[in-house]
């Protein structure tokens, strides 16, 4: 066998041979297109190898001719997997150039089968045979194709890419990439490319070799990928040891570890995180499996919360239901975080979940035992409120009776006066309405129930506890002064609570000027808007605040002589369950103004729309 057979056996062996092994590897982490471009920038060069060896051996012009024409489509190939390599790889080079370079190259190839017996040569005229490497092979002779500039052009702004971007790495402060990968490609580029220019245009007398050049390419983009593999290897043993640590430590504190790929839509879980799932062990876990244990109450706002986390590249935190084999449900805490590729594109989330049912629990009584007693000081707030509410009632009962009695003498008339009494009834059906919407606002504060969470009209809620306690508040002299905002935007919450919350403050200011002379008696209420949230605010000009003003939203603490002290503190209660707020100042002049404020109706944390939300009561 001659060495010329070995040598180029050996080449287009050992180029294959790589392409291979990156193939598979590409093959297990299909993210790496670097991976793949060089596979088939090895293949390539095998072809290019086989191209060469095939002019050698040529017998005829048109044999030549023809093994020259198909040595530029791996010639092309070269050139536009390299581009994508650098582009890839060394995250270099500009995008302008590279594809100038593939249109070129491209138009370059399409005269090669149009123009001429190939792209270098319009015609093959003769072979020459030359000694090399101890044997005879064979050289073309003809006339050259002029066309053959575009494709050595396309090679001159290959190599011209391929060097801007080398030093673009060498700036970015990367050197040995910069020199081993950039650099090797740039000047085994130039050595083939000059070798060929100078072999075609029948410069020199000498085969085409430029698969040698290409070789030292391979070997140079081999060892880098080798290196970048090993790297992979070391980063993968490192992070299944921090992954063995990292769920240690989440074991020991009660938390079970999960990590989400995006990309394959897997989910890995510890053992803890898995057994709160209902998981079997080693089972192939998708998180569409994830979302299926996922109550179906819980399962959209879930996804929204996902969604947004990957959108704004942020954390991840929410909490919902699961539903359990036997039918019953058990809550989970899950925090996580959102992570990119090297490519910038969604890689994974990081996380973990918690057990949370014994809380959510806990809550649940919690918010039971607030409502509870809530009605309770409604229930006691009605009872201060029943004198008045019974002189309230007595006004339309009244005009109901003796405009019943007038409409009984006017039809014992002869003949009966039906014209006065259709006017009489008219009142009495005025009068009973009255009467049906007391007693309909005492039903709602005295109704006890489910908290149900809706858009409300926060001024007309504010009129309806006014008309309430407006008997009251004439009994007491005091006089009511509003200032509502036009336009306001609804708020978020129970109607009965906020009422409760109006009603008692409205109360406490109509006591703290029990004191005040007749004429000084004069209540204050106004609502405004302020950035995401309604503020209102209820003034008096009573005797002030004491001089730890917190102290009045402490249970059991009071300024009244026959007071329980629990009315402010179940408001505060209330406004922190509507994820509002609830304060006190003096007012500059005289008495004192509580606040309270509550988000705007699309500012609400964590609803969905209206509907009841303690389901356990």
């Amino acid at each position: 066998m001659s060495w010329v057979t070995i040598i180029w056996s050996m080449t287009a062996a050992a180029c294959l041979t790589l392409a291979a092994i990156h193939f598979l590897v590409w093959c297990q982490r299909r993210t790496a297109w670097a991976g793949l471009l060089f596979t088939l920038t090895s293949t390539a060069t095998a072809a290019l190898a086989g191209c060469e060896f095939w002019m050698m051996r040529a017998q005829t012009p048109q044999e030549f001719g023809t093994s020259l024409r198909w040595l530029h489509v791996p010639t092309w190939v070269i050139v536009l997997s390299l581009v994508g390599f650098v582009r890839l790889h060394l995250r270099a080079g500009r995008v302008w150039l590279a594809w100038s370079i593939c249109a070129l190259r491209t138009l370059a190839l399409l005269l090669n089968f149009l123009v001429g017996q190939n792209l270098n040569y319009r015609e093959v005229t003769a072979l020459r045979h030359i000694p090399f490497l101890g044997e005879s092979i064979s050289v073309g002779a003809g006339v050259s194709n002029p066309w053959m500039l575009v494709g050595q052009l396309s090679l001159v702004l290959w190599l011209v890419f391929v060097t801007d971007a080398a030093i673009t790495v060498w700036r970015r402060g990367d050197r040995r990439q910069a020199l081993a990968t950039g650099g090797s490609i740039a000047l085994f580029a130039l050595a083939g490319t000059a070798q060929g220019v100078l072999v075609l245009w029948q410069i020199v007398d000498w085969p085409v070799t430029a698969s040698f050049f290409y070789l030292g390419i391979v070997v140079a983009m081999g060892y880098e990928m080798s290196r970048e593999t090993i790297r992979a290897g070391k980063l993968s043993d490192e992070l299944r040891e921090s992954e063995a640590k990292m769920t240690l430590a989440a074991e020991a504190a009660g938390f079970g570890v999960w990590i989400w790929n995006i990309e394959t839509n897997r989910v890995w879980g510890s053992e803890r995180a898995i057994r709160l799932f209902e998981f079997p062990p080693n089972a192939g876990v998708s998180f569409d499996k994830v979302i299926q244990r996922v109550h179906p109450d819980d399962r959209e706002r879930v996804a929204a919360t996902r969604d947004r986390a990957i959108q704004t590249q942020g954390n991840y935190a929410t909490e919902y239901r699961i539903l359990l084999a036997d039918g019953s449900q058990r809550w989970i805490a899950s925090r996580g975080r959102y992570y990119l590729s090297a490519d910038g594109k969604p890689a994974r989330m990081i996380g973990a979940v918690v057990d949370i049912t014994d809380r959510k629990q806990a809550e649940q009584d919690l918010v039971q035992k607030r409502n509870e007693l809530a009605h309770l000081s409604r229930v006691t707030t009605v009872s201060e409120l029943s004198g008045s509410l019974a002189h309230e009632l007595n006004q339309p009962l009244g005009i109901i009776l003796s405009n019943a009695q007038a409409a009984q003498e006017l039809l014992q008339q002869d003949p009966p006066v039906v014209g006065e009494v259709s006017e009489i009834l008219g009142d009495i059906v005025a009068a009973d309405r009255r009467a049906a919407e007391i007693i309909q606002r005492l039903r709602a504060l005295l109704k006890r129930g489910e908290v149900f969470v809706q858009s409300l009209p926060l001024n007309e809620l504010i009129e309806e506890v006014l008309r309430l306690v407006n008997a009251d508040l004439i009994g007491r002299g005091v006089s009511v002064i509003r200032n509502f905002a036009p336009d306001l935007p609804q708020v978020t919450g129970d109607r009965i609570q906020l009422q409760q919350l109006t009603l008692n403050l409205i109360l406490n200011a109509a006591d703290a000027m029990a004191g005040n002379a007749p004429g000084a008696r004069r209540l204050y209420i106004s609502t405004a808007r302020h950035d995401s949230t309604v503020r209102t605010s209820v003034r008096d000009e009573g005797a002030g605040l004491p001089a730890d003003v917190e102290s009045l939203f402490q249970p059991f603490f009071t300024t009244k002589a026959h007071g329980l002290g629990m009315g402010l503190a179940i408001c505060r209660s209330i406004i922190t369950a509507h994820h509002g707020r609830l304060w006190a100042e003096p007012h500059p002049e005289r008495g004192a103004v509580f606040h309270f404020e509550l988000p705007v109706a699309e500012e609400w944390p964590g609803a969905s729309g209206e509907g009841p939300v303690n389901r356990n009561q």
